[in-house]
């Protein structure tokens, strides 16, 4: 989760990651010319955010001065490229496994990953370990949800977004993921009845029910 911050504390937390020793109160208001009791309100706000906390305390000057420092939550706010790094991963083990076994390799990750979340579908009817798999899906960024105007007496899935959309358009093995990890925790084959990066309008699931 990112920090919700004005452009004035963007200005700060910009400078607090220049200076990851920490910065005080006055040399944050002196670097963006504002007042100091501006600066104190700013740092009120990211403090509540959880973007920045207090750092180490400086005594050996007059009165104790305090230094700020930036939190992971503060650094997280700044944009990362997750999706080339992991694009390079994929086209490197796409290159040395092949089409196949890459394809394989993602279906055996996505049921071990369906394996270490066990613990939150076990004891649940099929529809109960559908509503905690789409609850899951929700927590990692999906616009999922359960269909039930179907008239085939199978359970449906569908999400209308996909959080690897531009990876799964070049390397569709991806999709493997998905299939093994919701095949898993369901605990019956699932089949995909359409995908976003297929040029579908939603990725589609279903399931016996």
């Amino acid at each position: 989760m990112v920090c919700n911050v004005t452009p004035r504390q963007l200005q700060i937390l910009e400078l607090l990651l220049k200076n990851r020793s920490g910065m005080t109160i006055d040399e944050i208001a002196e670097s963006l010319r504002i007042s100091r009791t501006a600066a104190l309100r700013h740092f009120s706000g990211l403090q509540q955010e959880g973007c920045i906390e207090e750092g180490s305390l400086d005594k050996t000057a007059g009165r104790p001065v305090r230094y700020y420092v930036i939190t992971e939550k503060g650094i997280n706010h700044f944009p990362k490229q997750y999706s080339w790094f992991s694009e390079i991963i994929l086209d490197q083990l796409k290159q040395q496994m092949g089409s196949k076994d890459f394809r394989h390799f993602m279906a055996g990750l996505g049921k071990k990953v369906a394996l270490s979340l066990q613990q939150k579908v076990a004891g649940k009817s099929k529809a109960g370990r559908l509503e905690a798999l789409v609850d899951m899906m929700q927590e990692l960024g999906y616009d999922a949800e359960i269909l039930t105007d179907f008239d085939d007496g199978r359970l449906h899935l569908q999400a209308r977004n996909c959080v690897y959309h531009d990876l799964a358009q070049k390397h569709s093995e991806v999709c493997e993921f998905d299939l093994a990890l919701i095949s898993t925790l369901l605990g019956d084959e699932v089949e995909q009845l359409e995908c976003l990066a297929k040029g579908g309008d939603i990725c589609g699931f279903c399931c016996r029910k």
